[in-house]
């Protein structure tokens, strides 16, 4: 029933239960999302709540290559291309949260263009038509790339969300190894891994 505390409260509250998240606990959530038979259980967050909380959770479990990050202190961006479904919940979910000395902050980009500063960019649904592009145009830069656009770790991104009865990760390694990101086996255990198909 923790668990579905942590899942299910309220915004403010959910903050200042994600921020002492540990590895451990957010396994444990991640293999909730993943597990069916759990979702049965008829209660579930709204879907871009959750997925608020894995973005800003990811942050815990990759690591960034040393360059990437000359200043400790600069901010943790994470960044959404495109149409923004997350509305505030996402802005609600980082704010006043660190991680280390970098404060989180969450920055809206219409185009690929416009990325300067960014480690974790939720590419929105709305540019599954120009995905290819946007992939090609971030390739080997040091940002994580999530969707949940169809396929979208298939096709060369990095972590894509697959929305069913619950939801569930998919993770293509190459692409973040090309960029220089760790990815935390603790987040890979609980997540599909994929090979690309081709752009």
């Amino acid at each position: 029933m923790a668990l579905l505390s942590v899942l299910f409260s309220r915004a403010g509250t959910r903050r200042r239960v994600w921020r002492v998240i540990d590895a451990r606990l957010l396994t444990s959530a991640l293999l909730f999302l993943v597990d069916p038979g759990l979702a049965s259980q008829g209660v579930r967050a709204p879907e871009y709540q959750v997925k608020a909380a894995f973005l800003f959770n990811f942050a815990q479990f990759v690591e960034w290559p040393p360059d990437a990050v000359p200043d400790s202190a600069a901010p943790l961006v994470i960044g959404t291309l495109g149409d923004d479904p997350f509305g505030g919940i996402l802005d609600a979910t980082v704010r006043d949260e660190h991680l280390g000395a970098r404060p989180f902050v969450v920055r809206r980009f219409a185009r690929v263009e416009d990325i300067r500063a960014c480690d974790i960019l939720f590419i929105s649904q709305s540019e599954g038509n120009r995905l290819e592009p946007i992939l090609a145009g971030l390739e080997n830069r040091p940002i994580l790339t999530v969707s949940d656009i169809d396929r979208f770790a298939e096709r060369g991104g990095m972590i894509g969300f697959v929305t069913d009865r619950h939801i569930r990760l998919k993770i293509n390694l190459q692409p973040a190894q090309a960029a220089h990101l760790t990815i935390s086996s603790k987040l890979l255990r609980v997540a599909e891994m994929v090979t690309p198909t081709g752009r």
